[in-house]
């Protein structure tokens, strides 16, 4: 099956002419990209249809000057064209500059704006930086979505990585498996690839993007069959989002599926504060009670994400949240000192970012733990507080 995709709002059928107007005004600053097969799990009847939320562009985007285009700071961590270097053991390859679809909610938005130069084409700079630093264990394939390169593109860049006996595990991320399950499960040669380079002691992992539970379509459950088959470990990241996965039985309802169909929840993300995403983005605080919402109706093998936000220091936990005070720790460092500690704030109800804390320092003091301690930053135990709302 060869699915068409639709790079204008004019060419959507299910969108009045006014819509289609209202809309056309955000195309002018964010790109606009759906698959036939995505836009047709739409219910077009329903004016707040998560499915449409996700994809279709909405005036509110450019209505307020908010986030940055990097939010990540991952321009610091370019250490040659299309490679970045934060975490000790992870290189991170920009190897596309195109998706099956552009989410709405995206923190990489700066790729598709024109003049935009960070994939390079070329990755024999990155892959000879790889080969040089033995400490690197694993190689991150993103973009963009890897799977829109050809087969043979990516089976040069796959088969390349894996000269290199420092890298054992090569990951690809990729919401194929929602936009167009079909790339996956209809292309032999990209699964005779992902077989013969998903060895046992070197796997490949998929990192998918189910958002939503309705995602997980039968075309979609035969890509991941497809995946399981060819000796490829999935993994499932998404944001929690505003209109889209923002309550605790849908984000339940996302874990079983996921699991019953072979695939292992890893991060639930805090979405991060790109130019124009914050009529997507839930405060923090919120964010953490739906996800331990949706992880108290699931059985182990469903709660195994953990809720984080990348930040431009690493990526950070949000471990707990007690009566007045919300639990950090940084699962991930840039800065190598920096793995493992702990950081208590004051809460805030009205933080979207780990900088939200930090800006009112002189009035809520932040302190950060090297070791277990009681006093959670005021040196009394906190008799009363309990890690509920």
């Amino acid at each position: 099956m060869t699915t068409r995709y639709i790079t204008s709002v004019s060419q959507i059928p299910g969108l009045s002419a006014e819509e289609k107007k209202d809309i056309g005004k955000v195309e002018n600053w964010f790109s606009f990209k759906a698959s036939e097969y995505y836009l047709n799990l739409i219910d077009w009847s329903d004016p707040y249809d998560p499915i449409r939320r996700l994809i279709i562009p909405d005036p509110g985007e450019i209505e307020a000057e908010d986030g940055d285009l990097d939010p990540s700071g991952e321009s610091t961590y370019t250490v040659v064209p299309g490679l970045q270097h934060k975490y000790a053991r992870t290189g991170l390859l920009l190897v596309s500059d195109r998706c099956a679809g552009l989410c709405r909610y995206c923190f990489r938005k700066r790729l598709f704006v024109e003049g935009a130069d960070e994939i390079s084409p070329d990755v024999t700079a990155g892959i000879n930086y790889i080969r040089k630093h033995p400490e690197v264990t694993n190689v991150l394939l993103t973009g963009g979505d890897p799977l829109m390169l050809p087969t043979r593109k990516l089976r040069e860049i796959i088969a390349d990585i894996r000269t290199i006996d420092h890298v054992h595990i090569i990951r690809i991320g990729s919401k194929m498996l929602a936009y167009n399950p079909m790339r996956i499960s209809e292309d032999t040669e990209l699964l005779g690839l992902l077989r013969e380079y998903s060895l046992p002691e070197k796997r490949i992992y998929l990192m998918s993007q189910f958002t939503h539970p309705r995602e997980i379509t039968p075309e979609a459950e035969k890509a991941i069959s497809a995946l399981i088959d060819a000796g490829v470990m999935i993994l499932n990241q998404t944001p929690i989002l505003r209109g889209i996965n923002d309550s605790g039985d849908l984000l339940a309802e996302l874990f079983r599926k996921l699991s019953f169909v072979g695939v292992s929840p890893y991060y639930i993300f805090q979405c991060r504060p790109t130019h124009g995403n914050h009529i997507y983005s839930v405060p923090i605080e919120e964010s953490y009670r739906i996800f331990e919402e949706a992880r108290s109706q699931v059985s182990g093998i469903a709660k195994r994400a953990r809720f984080v936000m990348s930040h431009a220091t690493g990526k950070i936990e949000i471990a707990a949240c007690t009566k007045d005070y919300v639990v950090m720790k940084y699962h991930q460092a840039a800065d190598p000192e920096e793995m493992g500690k702990v950081v208590v704030c004051r809460r805030n109800p009205s933080a979207y970012w780990f900088d939200d804390y930090v800006s009112i320092v002189d009035e809520c003091p932040l302190s950060s733990m090297d070791g277990p301690r009681n006093d959670l930053a005021t040196g009394a135990p906190p008799e009363a507080d309990t890690l509920s709302e």
